[in-house]
């Protein structure tokens, strides 16, 4: 009679693959389209924050992990987790976790709050947690505000759960912080043709918050036609072009580097280069010489 499980013990096991997921793996899935990993390779590069929403087993931290593999390669590097996930070829990566109590007193325990604090001591450049769903969130947000980079998922289906989440106990953040974050993705799970499949259902930029109404000001970069299995770009990105003017970089700059990217990636699907540590390798080589890099791809996948 002690048992809350009334058919007796029960247990979960959550099996992690031993080789993180990478960005080449989300294209071949068609989870996100070659232009929406080119965006989100040019935002995470460029120290854009964001957070990855979606119902259970939607693929948040999978995307979560395949998409720091984008930050630049010596970026300091903290990331906390209840449990380990994320996996990162950087050499100035600290992993770190939380720590359930010794006893009944609540001794010895380390909760995601008390990380996220110590986290922010050690000056990081990107932090990354796990999951968002305390009031570690306003810490998030002050890093955020700071100019850290941070990334994160939480449960919702929708921009606007996302916010309402956000912002209501336990997470508390005030509106008005929201518009540190620079984009959110929505993940979700669908049913297409009898089999189960994993998409980016939509890539919503953050813009600001209107004086007015105090509603969110978004605008929809990339959106998922469930009917046709299709992503689509909206063809006006704000992200894009705060990036293009801290780089001086003219609309056609940034397409060609749009095109370049999306070549690397295609290149990499190809050849199957899936291992995380082949395309961090071939990351790192486009981040220091993008030239000799894109020579190579054009080469093989032209001639």
């Amino acid at each position: 009679g002690t048992e809350v499980t009334a058919h007796g013990s029960t247990f979960t096991i959550r099996k992690f693959k031993d080789e993180p997921i990478t960005p080449t793996d989300l294209i071949e899935w068609h989870t996100f389209s070659p232009l929406a990993i080119s965006y989100i390779w040019l935002a995470v590069e460029n120290g854009k924050s964001s957070i990855f929403a979606g119902g259970t087993a939607s693929g948040k931290t999978t995307a979560l992990n395949a998409i720091s593999l984008f930050i630049p390669p010596m970026a300091k590097i903290v990331s906390l987790e209840d449990t380990r996930e994320v996996k990162l070829p950087h050499p100035n990566w600290i992993p770190s976790v939380t720590r359930d109590s010794f006893d009944t007193a609540g001794r010895g325990e380390i909760n995601m709050y008390e990380l996220l604090r110590a986290a922010m001591r050690q000056r990081p450049e990107y932090i990354i947690v796990g999951e968002v769903r305390g009031k570690e969130c306003q810490t998030l947000f002050q890093a955020m505000s700071t100019g850290h980079v941070t990334y994160s998922t939480t449960h919702a289906d929708s921009v606007a759960s996302v916010v309402h989440r956000i912002e209501n106990p336990p997470m508390d953040v005030p509106r008005n912080m929201l518009s540190a974050l620079d984009f959110i993705c929505i993940q979700v799970q669908a049913r297409v043709g009898g089999k189960r499949i994993r998409r980016n259902k939509q890539i919503v930029e953050v813009l600001d918050i209107d004086p007015r109404t105090n509603e969110l000001i978004t605008n929809e970069v990339f959106k998922w036609r469930s009917a046709t299995d299709e992503h689509t770009y909206s063809g006006k990105s704000y992200v894009l072009e705060e990036i293009m003017e801290s780089k001086g970089w003219s609309e056609n700059r940034m397409r060609e580097e749009l095109k370049r990217r999306q070549e690397v990636l295609e290149w990499m699907r190809i050849k199957k280069i899936r291992h995380y540590k082949d395309v961090a390798k071939i990351l790192i080589s486009y981040h220091r010489d993008p030239e000799a890099v894109i020579e190579k791809v054009r080469k093989d996948l032209y001639e």
